[in-house]
């Protein structure tokens, strides 16, 4: 009947029980909602190691400032979004209460410390490009020094009467071979790391320079003339080559990343990959 007790008691009892559900099924999103970010976030990490690695390896191997400098940039954003998605990992796992996957996190963020050393070292070589512009100097401003010193020697041995002593002619060859040996040394000495074979290449240039400059004298070419200005530059050229390449910047930042770099490289991988094996596994029903 109307207005009875067990009328009004039922649709409050079935009020009551229909909050509890929804109470409960709140309980469960908070966790259902760690778990996905969690996921995800785990997920993001690894594309951003990725990152930070593949723009640290091109900035190495870039062969242009302009894309060494951008490829840098690149690799240090990625090493922020490394450490903000992290960070946001980890709330996660503390609020999941994941201790075993927090301890994972905290081990790739150890090593991920190492990397980002190593990147701080890498990075600021790689951008300088010493030994690359060096090889351009070699290619491009020593050789038309070069060939404008031989063109010099050789006219003005051609303007001289033949039966001179010493053969002018005889100086012109020696002073231009001088100038080519010194070439392929210079060669030899950008890629070279090893100090003491560079400070060797160097004696070796110091020689060429005198030999050059005697041969200029013998050819009466010594004092002034075409000749004497292209090997002016010629050896100006050479000096700036030799402070280039003793940087050593681009061998330095290629070493560093074949060698320990690479180690931890992997290591970090490794971790990364632990981790997300191990949040993957707890699934959805581990949240009910």
């Amino acid at each position: 009947m109307p207005g009875s007790p067990s009328r009004v008691v039922r649709p409050v009892a079935l009020l009551c029980a229909a909050m509890l559900v929804l109470f409960a099924d709140g309980c469960r999103t908070e966790p259902l909602t760690d778990l996905t970010e969690a996921r995800r976030l785990v997920a993001e990490l690894q594309v951003q190691f990725t990152k930070t690695v593949e723009a640290s390896n091109r900035a190495v191997m870039a062969d242009t400032d302009t894309a060494s400098e951008d490829a840098a940039r690149e690799a240090r954003a990625a090493t922020s979004a490394v450490e903000r998605t992290a960070s946001e990992l980890r709330r996660h796992l503390e609020s999941l209460g994941y201790r075993d996957e927090m301890s994972r996190l905290a081990d790739f963020a150890r090593g991920f410390e190492e990397y980002k050393g190593f990147d701080e070292q890498i990075l600021p070589l790689a951008v300088e490009n010493t030994n690359l512009k060096a090889q351009q100097l070699l290619f491009e401003d020593a050789q038309r020094a070069s060939d404008e010193f031989r063109r010099a020697m050789d006219d003005a041995a051609a303007g001289l009467p033949p039966g001179r002593t010493p053969d002018p002619r005889a100086a012109a060859a020696r002073a231009a071979i001088a100038v080519l040996e010194t070439q392929v040394i210079l060669a030899r000495h950008i890629p070279e790391i090893d100090a003491g074979a560079m400070a060797r290449m160097e004696s070796e240039i110091d020689e060429r320079r005198r030999e050059a400059r005697s041969a200029l004298d013998a050819a009466g070419q010594g004092t002034r003339g075409p000749a004497r200005e292209a090997l002016d530059r010629f050896d100006a050229v050479a000096a700036r080559i030799v402070s280039l390449s003793r940087r050593n910047t681009n061998v330095q930042s290629l070493a560093l990343s074949l060698g320990r770099k690479r180690v931890v490289t992997i290591r970090c991988d490794e971790r990364l990959d632990a981790l997300a094996r191990a949040v993957l596994a707890h699934g959805f029903s581990a949240t009910r």
